[in-house]
């Protein structure tokens, strides 16, 4: 491997961890901060038995046009 190309992603690795290192200090130092917190720490925050479920907006899974499905059935029937 040429060493130009080694140096090169170690500079990268060195750059990102100190982005990482100041984001983790920040969080650490805690204090008021403005606004909402990022849903991923929000998330973390929260505990495990508390994380809602998704769920879509609407009736549940299966009740959707009943009464149309019972008219077709009728008139298929003869009815």
């Amino acid at each position: 491997m040429d060493i130009t190309k080694i140096l090169e992603e170690l500079r990268r690795e060195h750059q990102q961890l100190g982005e990482a290192i100041l984001s983790l200090e920040r969080l650490a130092a805690g204090g008021k901060r403005r606004g909402r917190p990022p849903a991923w720490l929000a998330a973390a925050q929260q505990p495990a038995a508390e994380i809602p479920t998704p769920r879509g907006p609407g009736r549940p899974a299966g009740t959707r046009n009943r009464k149309a499905k019972r008219k077709n059935a009728a008139a298929d029937n003869g009815e």
